[in-house]
């Protein structure tokens, strides 16, 4: 019976369930010492010395500063980031110096017996400050003059939104050790392959002289793409000079300061609309906060400017986006990825459009939305698989958005009430994949074996991290072999193990890397027939096949590598054709209160559609979309980073508020399945695209509510007093 469609038991469910999985720090590593960081507490500034108490019993300790570290840069996509600051630091909390002992404690009470002298610098805190762009990108389609000049209407508007703590369970945390000039580093991470380049680079390796393995992770949300080659660095290097292995486990407090955050942006629009609604012309101007190094900056800057326009066609289109940098913690993955940022404005943009021309905001969306044929702003047409419409009527039924809109008007009408009600909607695109010719430049490989004993295995790097990556893996191999789920084996990420299908983002693991998986597994089923005339129906028979496959060799394994579907063209120069391979698309209403006294916030329901293709497990694919609204909630709601001289202010989880399992208001579900002919099955991406419409959904229904505008998030109380005063003050 298939199993592609159905809620088949999660594959590491029982482990966690039980409280039998080990994360890093369950581990017994024998002879491990434990590491800790010393961190700067300025934002720029000169190093002029680090003082160190000769009280303390120091040769206990081990210590690495930058003179110890063959190749002081991280590879990612510019070596701009030292593992250590040498000389100067350029934003709070970076790393110095790293100690480690046979004690955790005393490794963190060594800490407190090192002073660094400094001499402080002139430091750049804002988006508005910084003259300095480490990237930027220009979309141009049509001529925005040319539309402009037709227009009826033109509305102009800008949109802030803050930093976001991406708030894993567990906090970021690694191992590693040396065996003679072998590297093995072990942890909580996303991307085994990423660490491994950085590894590599960092001490002059080959490749097979490192090996990176994942650890059972709790949670990543991009927080854990890239930033466990600093820490995963820092244990490889204190593990070298203290010849035993290390351990590193931050705490809380460190985790949330050090660590990347979502990206600060400001959006402005500037669109027109012919007489009846229709768009003529989308100007649109983006900028993000790097902090003081590029890490990702480049790809994320890259999704919310192609996510930029919303998903509406549009004839002329200009969208210039740009990063700056600041003396601020780098800024780096989370879920979504650029998208939410320059999504919450195109949405919310509609609710200034409707004040200003008198159109009905729903009605807008209707007359503009992208459908099958439409053409993007990069000039792709896009061919199929496009359920922009049906996620957005099939919330405007089930939320009753017409009706309560009426209702909600009448009630605020009336002052005795002691809230007011707002119902907003949000309609929204999210690319599945790398970008343009990202998956072409990955060359991602994937393999299914079948070993001597009868065991069939996926093979690839994907991780693990609470999405049930391991769950659909093991559903698309069956189905592919036409066997039961529970005789597929899941390998473990292990770079000494598995091909390097690329990492684990960009709400690629379904599509991208499952169809390798599913191609993979069908050129084992073929192999497997063409020798035995049909594939195996008992293990006892598949047992019988396997030694004739695997021939004495302990495996026979079936790998592919990613070809990109044969329409797809990109241009990376004029930022044209195909961004994507396929989008998928989400809708949802915000139902909501509006306290008259206090001003807060209480989400009374979230009604929400979201087209991803197909569900290989629904229960899992419904899990994805809660869990990201429920960080969406946050985004819009609560999530209020705090900088104070360039470093976050508020980093514990008693005064950076996220959503708890009361303030996560009541969801109603439903999946849309528009099969896409180049996923596993017909799937899509389904990680990412949940985290980009609360925010805009919950911002309009808060206008609807109280008739006041708050063009950025968190909206916080406070944030709706001062919209009060400002409109009794304006008018």
């Amino acid at each position: 019976m298939p199993s592609v469609g159905t809620n088949v038991r999660r594959y590491e469910g029982p482990e966690k369930l039980c409280g039998i999985a080990k994360y890093l720090d369950d581990l017994n590593i024998p002879g491990c010492w434990h590491g800790v960081t010393l961190r700067s507490t300025i934002p720029h500034g000169k190093i002029r010395k680090l003082h160190f108490d000769p009280a303390f019993p120091w040769k206990d300790c081990v210590i690495v500063t930058a003179r110890d570290v063959p190749v002081n840069e991280i590879a990612l996509i510019e070596n701009d980031q030292p593992f250590l600051a040498d000389g100067y630091v350029n934003h709070p909390h970076e790393p110095i110096a790293l100690i480690a002992h046979a004690r955790r404690e005393k490794a963190y009470e060594a800490l407190a017996h090192v002073r660094v002298e400094y001499e402080e610098l002139p430091s750049v805190l804002r988006i508005e400050e910084s003259k300095q762009i480490c990237k930027q990108y220009l979309i141009e389609k049509g001529n925005i003059h040319d539309g402009f000049r037709q227009a009826r209407f033109v509305v102009e508007g800008e949109y802030r939104v803050p930093h976001q703590e991406q708030a894993y369970i567990e906090n970021n945390a690694m191992a590693a050790w040396w065996k003679g000039d072998q590297l093995t580093v072990i942890g909580s991470l996303q991307c085994p392959y990423y660490v491994h380049k950085a590894m590599k680079h960092l001490f002059k390796l080959d490749d097979d002289q490192v090996r990176v393995i994942q650890t059972t992770t709790g949670g990543g949300f991009g927080g854990k793409e890239e930033y466990p080659n600093m820490i995963g660095g820092h244990a490889a290097l204190l593990a070298l000079k203290a010849n035993r292995p290390v351990k590193i486990v931050y705490d809380r407090v460190e985790d949330m300061a050090a660590t990347t955050k979502r990206h600060p942006a400001v959006v402005r629009h500037r669109t027109g609309l012919s007489a009846e609604g229709k768009l003529l012309a989308q100007e649109i101007d983006v900028v993000m906060d790097a902090g003081a190094y590029v890490t990702l900056t480049p790809v994320v800057l890259s999704r919310g400017t192609l996510h930029a326009t919303g998903p509406y066609e549009c004839p002329n289109v200009r969208v210039r986006s740009r990063a700056v940098m600041t003396h601020t913690p780098p800024n780096g993955a989370f879920r979504g990825f650029g998208a939410p940022q320059t999504l919450f404005a195109a949405e919310l943009h509609w609710e200034k459009i409707a004040r200003e021309t008198g159109f009905d905001a729903l009605e807008l969306r209707r007359k503009n939305a992208l459908r099958q044929g439409s053409i993007t702003a990069t000039g792709q047409r896009l061919r199929e698989s496009v359920g922009a419409l049906d996620c957005l009527e099939r919330v405007v039924e089930r939320s009753e958005y017409e009706r309560k809109q009426k209702e909600y008007a009448s009630w605020n009408s009336d002052p005795k009430h002691p809230c007011w009600k707002g119902i907003g909607l949000a309609m929204v695109h999210h690319g599945a994949g790398f970008t343009g010719s990202g998956e072409v430049y990955l060359a991602s490989k994937a393999a299914v074996s079948l070993t001597r004993e009868g065991e069939i295995r996926a093979l690839a790097a994907s991780t693990e991290i609470g999405q049930g990556t391991n769950t659909i893996f093991s559903q698309i191999v069956a189905d592919s072999l036409g066997v039961p789920v529970d005789w597929i084996v899941v390998e473990q990420p292990d770079t000494g193990r598995v091909p390097n299908s690329g990492p684990t983002v960009a709400s690629r693991t379904c599509m991208i890397v499952g169809g390798l998986l599913h191609r993979a597994a069908q050129a084992l089923k073929h192999a497997v027939e063409a020798k035995s005339g049909s594939f195996p129906r008992t293990r006892a028979e598949l047992k019988v096949a396997a030694a004739a496959i695997c021939d004495g060799e302990a495996e026979k394994r079936f790998e592919t590598q990613y070809q990109p579907p044969p329409h797809i063209q990109w241009d990376d120069k004029s930022y044209k054709g195909d961004a994507y391979g396929v989008f998928s698309y989400a809708a949802m209403a915000a139902d909501l209160e509006v306290d008259k006294t206090t001003f807060e916030v209480r989400v009374i329901k979230l009604t929400t559609a979201q087209d991803i293709g197909k569900a290989i497990n629904p229960a899992l694919a419904e899990g994805q979309v809660i869990g990201g609204t429920a960080q969406g909630v946050g985004y819009a709601l609560f999530e209020n980073v705090i900088m104070r001289n360039g470093g976050m202010a508020n980093p514990q989880l008693t005064n950076y508020i996220i959503p708890t399992s009361l303030d996560t208001p009541p969801m109603d579900v439903t999946l849309i399945e528009r099969p896409y002919s180049h996923g596993p099955f017909g799937a899509k991406g389904v990680g990412e695209l949940p985290m980009d419409v609360p925010g805009p959904a919950i911002a309009a229904a808060v206008f609807r509510a109280t008739g006041w505008w708050i063009p950025e998030l968190p909206i916080l109380p406070e944030k709706i007093l001062k919209a009060k005063h400002h409109a009794e003050t304006q008018g």
